[in-house]
């Protein structure tokens, strides 16, 4: 009895020493997600809407978390007011010309507060000061907007169809085109015509060439290309 009694003991405190164990890393695990044990000072900023926002989440400054929203209060019934905790290694980055905006982690993540950088030559920011704001776009706009844009997608590709089917049906110049053989063999012809035209007009311009009522016309047109020729080369060597 005694020794199964001691056994139980000894089960119970290795329990308790790991349920402990346990314990003190969650709480170092959380403080240091939420600066529990780092120096911070705080910064303020106001927004319209804070869309969902909530105490405890992250705030992301160039892409990295620095601190956590400490509070959320209304002021009036346009303005909410979100206290930032920052971490004070962080403050040298964060000038007072950065504005904070609501964004949130992924697609449909949690809400977080990102910092956008400052200038270069701006002051850098103290406990307390503020920070301008960037309202946030809702969800619901968002996919109000992807709505009517899918709707008039949907109304194109209703309008391409029908277009397609009555080029299918030979309707309209397009579809008789496509469709009408008859056509396509005289717009070939036409073309074949035409080939042939333009082949005699080369023949009759070489012929009015040599022939002596039109020869010092041509002559005449001759020379003058010459000259022209002989003119711009002797600006080159100018030149």
């Amino acid at each position: 009895m005694e020794t199964h009694s001691e056994k139980f003991k000894i089960r119970l405190g290795i329990f308790v020493a790991g349920g402990l164990v346990l314990f003190v890393l969650a709480i170092f695990i959380i403080g240091k997600q939420k600066n529990l044990f780092n120096p911070v000072y705080t910064l303020n900023s106001t927004f319209y809407n804070v869309s969902g926002l909530q105490v405890g989440n992250n705030i992301r400054f160039a892409g990295i978390n620095v601190g956590t929203v400490d509070n959320i209060f209304i002021i009036n019934d346009s303005t909410v007011k979100v206290t930032m905790m920052i971490r004070k290694d962080v403050q040298k980055f964060i000038k007072k010309d950065c504005e904070a905006a609501i964004g949130s982690e992924g697609l449909m993540g949690d809400r977080l507060i990102i910092i956008t950088q400052g200038g270069a030559e701006a002051a850098l920011t103290q406990d307390g000061d503020q920070l301008a704001s960037k309202e946030p776009v809702e969800t619901d706009a968002i996919m109000a907007s992807l709505k009517v844009t899918a709707g008039n997608v949907e109304i194109i590709t209703q309008q391409l169809a029908e277009i397609m089917l009555k080029i299918n049906g030979g309707n309209g110049t397009l579809g008789k085109l496509i469709q009408d053989t008859t056509i396509a063999e005289n717009l070939n012809q036409t073309i074949v015509n035409i080939k042939k035209s333009s082949k005699g007009l080369d023949e009759n311009m070489e012929a009015a060439k040599h022939n002596f009522l039109f020869r010092g016309y041509f002559n005449k047109k001759r020379k003058a290309a010459e000259q022209k020729a002989e003119d711009q080369k002797s600006g080159n060597k100018k030149k």
